[in-house]
């Protein structure tokens, strides 16, 4: 039986260039504006925000700071695709993403070029509908997961775990495991601090994050108080 050598057959420099082509990469969102432009705008979204809570829209440093943050991020070229905002209750962060999704909303601009119907679109969802989507509608928990902007609210008052008819299932753990790596747009609030985020979904999601997410920290005391 004739032996085949496998050497003389492999075209090792052919497989080398095939090696080093780059893999399809998702589109990076960024906004078609100069981080003055998006800070201006999103100052405003912010005040509509907060009138419609019928408060005093006040121009602070805490404020001045997320804003640029934020928008350092949504206008710059950070290789990451995900921000976190982490802070105790009621200082902002919440208000902060739902006046980026007005602002987006405004801007309509288009998901890919040249198109004309299609826009980008934040989906903005709490925590604790996710556990009870993955739970009760799965196949709508799959679509949620692979959405292409999703802004997840209160992160850390979900279960960790839930279940249904004896299978176990993580709902929060496995939406941003898929979206790491689908490399997604992922804006996620939270009450958590870093800490206690690795404690409640453990290193591996963890350190996830700390690759995919930008940070930006709300020590400003809670608004509801005045």
């Amino acid at each position: 039986m004739e032996v085949i050598n496998m050497k003389e057959i492999i075209d090792v420099e052919a497989l080398k260039s095939r090696l080093r082509q780059k893999k399809t990469m998702s589109r990076r969102f960024r906004l078609p504006l100069t981080k003055e432009e998006a800070a201006d705008l999103l100052l405003v979204a912010v005040q509509n925000e907060v009138e419609y809570r019928q408060r005093q829209f006040i121009i602070s440093d805490d404020l001045m700071e997320q804003v640029t943050k934020m928008v350092s991020w949504l206008t710059g070229e950070s290789s990451k695709f995900g921000i976190m905002l982490l802070g105790t209750c009621g200082n902002g962060k919440s208000t902060l993403v739902k006046a980026f999704d007005k602002l987006l909303i405004q801007l309509a601009i288009p998901l890919y070029r040249n198109c004309s119907i299609e826009r980008y679109d934040l989906k903005m969802v709490d925590a604790k509908y996710v556990a009870n989507l993955c739970k009760s509608y799965p196949k709508d928990y799959i679509s949620l997961s692979k959405t292409e902007m999703l802004a997840i609210d209160d992160l850390g008052t979900e279960p960790t775990i839930v279940m249904d008819y004896g299978n176990i299932s993580y709902p929060l753990i496995d939406l941003l495991t898929q979206r790491y790596e689908l490399q997604l747009f992922t804006i996620i609030t939270t009450n958590l601090t870093g800490q206690a985020i690795r404690e409640k979904y453990g290193d591996r999601i963890a350190d996830r994050l700390n690759e995919m997410m930008e940070k930006v920290g709300f020590t400003n005391p809670s608004y509801r108080t005045n």
